[in-house]
């Protein structure tokens, strides 16, 4: 039975999660008097939370038919993130030239949660799917 579970606990961890993040980093921002929503916070956190769930998804999806390739698939699950990043913010973020370290924070603080938890639970899955009998 927590084998099934494991990707709905993901789910109801991370994205309680990102929104306490992503509250906390509001009032940081407001409490140094910085723009609340600039440097694309709310696309950042929906865009790492979307997709964290389905790169998470997807691995558990074919976890068992694709079981020696679950790194090869997660590694695959980073380098969509850097498309998106490349894709939807860097230009934003780059068009003075420079990134500042609050575009840098609108960004990283989602990433980071999200790769954290992906990262702990694919490694869960993993130990779940060791442990397992061979069919």
């Amino acid at each position: 039975m927590l084998k099934r579970n494991l990707f709905a606990r993901f789910i109801l961890l991370l994205l309680p999660l990102l929104l306490l993040a992503f509250v906390v980093h509001l009032v940081v921002l407001s409490s140094k008097d910085l723009p609340l929503f600039g440097n694309l916070i709310i696309r950042s956190y929906v865009i790492n939370g979307v997709l964290a769930v389905l790169i998470f998804g997807l691995l558990f999806r074919f976890r068992e038919r694709l079981k020696n390739q679950i790194g090869f698939l997660f590694m695959a699950g980073s380098l969509v993130k850097f498309v998106f990043f490349f894709v939807f913010f860097y230009p934003t973020y780059s068009r003075d030239g420079d990134m500042s370290g609050l575009e840098f924070a609108a960004f990283f603080v989602p990433y980071a949660i999200a790769l954290f938890l992906e990262t702990f639970f694919a490694s869960r899955m993993l130990k779940i799917l060791e442990e397992s009998p061979e069919d």
